[in-house]
C-alpha cells in the first residue's frame, strides 16, 4: 500500500520540517509484509557511519552466541580505561536493558570482543549489514571495537531498512532467543491506539579533511518498528546538523519521527 495525494504530501512536509536543528537526511519506512518501501524522503541511498544504531545487530549477535543471556544477564562492572565521554550513565555496572537505554558503547566493545574478529564478520556478512567493512580507523587494526564508531563500517537509511525487516521476519542466521530478547530490550513506549514500537538511536560525526571529528554537522539516527497485529511497518530516520547542538542529534532524531510517527500510521493502517 502506497500513500497517494494529499495524504502523503502532509505527511512528507512534516517529515521534512520538523526537526528544527538539523537538516531531515533522509525518511524511509517498509511494510515489514512485503517489503515494500511505502515512504522514500530525501537522500536515502547514502551511507554514513551507524553509530549506535548498529547495537541492534550486536544484541542479536550477542544473544546468538550466548554471551548474553537474558534481560540483566550479564551484569558487567565498568573498569578504569573503557569509554565513557558520556558521563556517569557509563561508570556504573550494565546490563543488557541498561546498555541500551544508555547506548553505553563499552558494553558494545565487550560483546564483539568476546566474539573475536572472525566471528564478528561472520555475522556482518551473514546480516548484508551496510558495506560490510570491519576494518577500523586506518593502521589502527581497531575494528573489532570501533567500526560503526564514525570508522569503517557505514550503512543507508534504506540498508537500516532492508536489516531490520530481515530481522522482524526472523531471516537472520540466529537463534529465536536473539530475535525474542532483541525485541525485549529495545522496546519502547507505546504509541496510541495500540502500536508497540522499538527502536535505538545513534549519534555519530563525519570527518573533517584532517582526520579531525566534526561537531558542527553530527548524524542522527532512530531506526525500529512499529507492530499492531498483523501489521508492521520498519522506519529509518537520519538527520545532521547545521551546527553544533546541545544534546545528541539520536535523541533528537527519535524525539522528533515519534512525533509524527501516530500521523502517518493512523492514515497507512487506520
Amino acid at each position: 500500500m502506497h500513500l497517494r495525494g494529499a495524504a502523503l504530501a502532509c505527511l512528507m512536509a512534516g517529515f521534512s520540517t520538523s526537526t528544527a536543528q538539523a537538516r531531515t537526511v533522509c525518511t524511509a519506512i517498509a511494510d515489514a509484509a512485503t517489503g515494500t518501501v511505502v515512504v522514500q524522503d530525501g537522500e536515502c541511498r547514502g551511507r554514513v557511519t551507524p553509530a549506535s544504531t548498529f547495537k541492534i545487530a550486536i544484541s542479536l549477535m550477542g544473544y546468538d552466541s550466548g554471551f548474553l543471556k537474558d534481560a540483566h544477564a550479564p551484569a558487567l562492572s565498568f573498569r578504569e580505561g573503557y569509554a565513557d565521554w558520556a558521563g556517569p550513565d557509563w561508570r556504573q555496572t550494565t546490563d543488557p536493558t541498561r546498555w541500551i537505554q544508555y547506548s553505553v558503547v563499552w558494553f558494545s566493545q565487550q560483546v564483539t570482543q568476546s566474539l573475536g574478529e572472525a566471528h564478528f564478520q561472520k555475522y556482518v556478512d551473514d546480516f548484508d549489514y551496510g558495506n560490510r567493512d570491519l576494518s577500523g580507523d586506518p593502521g589502527q587494526h581497531n575494528g573489532l571495537t570501533r567500526a560503526w564508531l564514525g570508522s569503517s563500517l557505514t550503512i543507508s537509511p534504506l540498508e537500516e531498512v532492508t536489516f531490520l525487516t530481515r530481522l522482524v521476519n526472523r531471516q537472520l542466521p540466529v537463534s529465536p532467543h536473539a530475535f525474542d530478547m532483541t525485541s525485549q530490550i529495545t522496546q519502547l513506549a507505546p504509541l496510541p491506539d495500540g502500536w508497540e514500537v522499538h527502536g535505538k538511536t545513534g549519534t555519530g560525526f563525519p570527518l573533517t579533511p584532517a582526520g579531525v571529528r566534526d561537531a558542527a554537522h553530527a548524524y542522527g539516527w532512530f531506526v525500529g518498528w512499529a507492530t499492531r497485529g498483523p501489521r508492521t511497518f520498519v522506519f529509518a530516520r537520519l538527520i545532521q546538523d547545521e551546527k553544533e547542538e546541545a544534546g545528541g542529534a539520536g535523541p533528537r532524531a527519535r524525539t522528533a519521527f515519534l512525533s509524527e510517527l501516530p500521523a502517518f500510521l493512523a492514515t497507512l493502517a487506520p
